[in-house]
């Protein structure tokens, strides 16, 4: 396992290039660049942004979902044509930066059933699109999204093989459903994970400064085959100075220094 930071973390603090170039300095082993507008999605943000990080690992590339994710789910072939050109140009934008994962929610949830038949399908089209720029598609565990609850992810990789997981604690946590629950779901497919913890009071904190027993979780990762990266995603008022980011880096490290 490795650690690294979400450029999330640094949203309005800091513009995604500037971010990634902090959590580089930060001495984190990898990173997720959070593209945050339609203008970073474009292939000309990363073609520019990629020789600043020279010789940095970008683990996975994340969007703001509700632009164009529950487009792709879409019945009407135009609309997911839409949906499908700003994949494109993500998935340009992650092979300018050498990145092998595309952390996904899909569509939004409205309150309203689904059918995973359909979705699946809508599904496949989705990972087959990526597959062609070498991109995995990883399904995170979002309370509000496409997978809100243990057993869906097992349902769309039955009819999804190629699809990945994202292991999410905060959003777990969000559900109502334990985590442990998620990542049993996930097992074998996880290919990264967002961490957070929160404080007594129940607000989210960096991992290492709240309740959370993070040893705990990082054996129940372990257990499943994981070893990919672990990456720190908080919001900007989670913690106070940049500094403390890396105090988590080292949190992380010792932990997994401890159980190898």
């Amino acid at each position: 396992m490795i650690t690294g930071i979400s450029t999330a973390s640094l949203f309005l603090r800091q513009h995604t290039e500037d971010a990634a170039q902090t959590i580089k300095e930060l001495g984190a082993q990898t990173c997720e660049v959070f593209y945050s507008t339609f203008y970073e999605y474009r292939p000309e943000f990363s073609k520019a942004l990629a020789p600043k990080i020279s010789g940095f690992d970008v683990n996975s590339v994340h969007t703001f979902s509700t632009n164009f994710e529950t487009q792709l789910f879409n019945p009407s072939r135009r609309v997911r044509g839409d949906g499908f050109y700003w994949l494109d140009q993500v998935m340009r934008s992650a092979q300018l930066l050498k990145c092998k994962n595309y952390t996904f929610h899909g569509f939004y949830r409205n309150g309203a059933g689904e059918n995973l038949d359909e979705t699946g399908g809508y599904m496949r089209d989705i990972t087959e699109f990526c597959s062609r720029y070498g991109v995995n598609v990883c399904l995170e565990n979002v309370n509000w999204s496409l997978y809100n609850r243990p057993c869906i992810f097992r349902e769309l990789k039955y009819r999804c093989p190629n699809l990945c997981g994202v292991f999410d604690i905060k959003h777990a946590r969000q559900s109502g459903y334990p985590w442990a629950m998620y990542i049993e779901d996930m097992s074998g497919a996880i290919a990264y994970a967002h961490l957070s913890d929160i404080d007594e009071n129940g607000k989210i904190c960096l991992p290492g400064k709240g309740v959370y027993n993070f040893e705990e979780i990082l054996k129940r990762l372990r257990g499943t085959g994981f070893d990919g990266a672990l990456l720190i995603e908080v919001y900007k008022d989670s913690y106070g100075d940049i500094a403390e980011l890396k105090q988590s880096l080292d949190f992380l490290g010792e932990i997994i220094y401890k159980l190898q």
